[in-house]
């Protein structure tokens, strides 16, 4: 396992670093999902070996990420949430609770396609560890697992995520900075042509419209026409859907014509919002994608949960009402706004930060050329 240090994380810079300044709101203290109080990040990131796969023995170029929503204990004191399926080509689990019921009861974690039962199982061991009247008084758990297909570069097969690198994640999953780029999850993803990965921002509302924090978390493995503060990066770099000079494969060999991938982006706010209002802003992230150049392909799973801090839905109690105010319909708009900045400079971020791995077969995913991106910006800035 590769342990990522402050050297790595200053290797490469973010989109403000190069003067990329997405949106009208500005970022909060670390423009990171963390800005949301409470809210907390972690990662385990697994490289081992090199050259030829060796089905179920690597290379392994994959991780595991852990948001944790709030500091206390989340089963006992859920969070209102919703979840979005935009395109549904993905096996992430535990969504259809979270919109039945508008409560998130586990952290979120976010691993690779064929990882998603071993996390799942690995976080029903730690929340029961965590909470031992859960097999007495509830018998019942949601664990929340998204996931991106990172065969391209990783031995997927062989389910190289274990509970200890689960617990792993939860354990260190800390408030603050937030490593980017090739980390966790993100360590075998690729994104419309180039090294994907975890990247994250956040944005404030002034007083008049709430002061609230948005923040959002993007794993990116999807494929489109690189766009970047407006500037045709992936047009004039070279890499575009469906061209012949590009390589956009996601998953591995077999699939050199199916441009899928997917993406997980996790929303958090301490906006007082409920299930409808989280559903409405979860819908919103989807226009960050877009305007970097995402379009959803078919083999795309494309997933987006939200959640409020704002408001605690007590696992026990003996009451018949739960009351609580919430963001008016039209208090929203700046919210979708502000959502729809973050999650596509959290998107940026991800290519911007992640460094050239090589994978399974020698597969070459490249970190995207910071000096041909600046350059392409500016020629394209009025």
């Amino acid at each position: 396992m590769e342990k990522i240090t402050d050297k790595n994380i200053k290797e490469r810079p973010r989109a403000r670093d190069i003067n990329v300044n997405i949106g009208v709101f500005p970022p909060g203290n670390y423009n990171a999902i963390t800005d949301v109080k409470g809210v907390k990040v972690g990662h385990c990131t697994l490289i081992e070996g090199e050259g030829a796969l060796k089905p179920g023995r690597g290379p392994v170029r994959t991780g595991v990420t852990a948001i944790v929503p709030h500091e206390g204990n989340i089963f006992k004191e859920k969070l209102p949430a919703a979840a979005f399926v935009f395109n549904g080509f993905g096996k992430s689990t535990g969504l259809h609770q979270i919109n039945e019921v508008g409560n998130l009861e586990t952290p979120i974690l976010l691993t690779n396609t064929l990882n998603v039962p071993l996390v799942a199982d690995a976080l029903i061991d730690w929340m029961i560890t965590q909470n031992p009247e859960i097999g007495i008084q509830t018998c019942t758990v949601n664990p929340v697992v998204g996931e991106i297909n990172d065969g391209f570069l990783n031995d997927i097969q062989g389910r190289h995520v274990k509970k200890e690198h689960v617990h792993e994640a939860l354990k260190e999953a800390r408030s603050g900075a937030v490593e980017e780029g090739v980390v966790g999850a993100g360590t075998g993803s690729s994104c419309m042509g180039w090294k994907g990965g975890i990247g994250t921002s956040s944005r404030l509302l002034p007083p008049e419209l709430g002061s609230y924090t948005i923040g959002a978390l993007a794993l990116t493995n999807f494929d489109g026409a690189l766009t970047i503060d407006g500037a045709p990066v992936g047009r004039e770099l070279g890499h575009l859907p469906y061209s012949e000079n590009t390589n956009q494969r996601i998953c591995g060999p077999l699939f050199e014509k199916e441009l899928g991938g997917s993406v997980m982006v996790v929303i958090a706010t301490d906006a007082p919002l409920f299930h409808r209002g989280l559903m409405r802003v979860a819908k919103r992230a989807v226009l960050g994608l877009a305007r970097m150049g995402f379009y959803g392909s078919n083999g795309s799973g494309d997933f987006f949960v939200a959640f409020s801090t704002a408001h605690t839905v007590f696992h026990e109690t003996d009451k018949l009402t739960l009351r609580g105010t919430t963001v008016t319909n039209e208090a929203l708009s700046p919210l979708f706004l502000a959502t729809v900045e973050a999650v596509e400079e959290a998107a940026v971020n991800s290519i911007l930060k992640a460094t050239t791995v090589v994978g399974r077969d020698g597969n070459v995913r490249e970190g995207i050329d910071i000096n041909k991106v600046i350059k392409t910006i500016k020629k394209h800035r009025r």
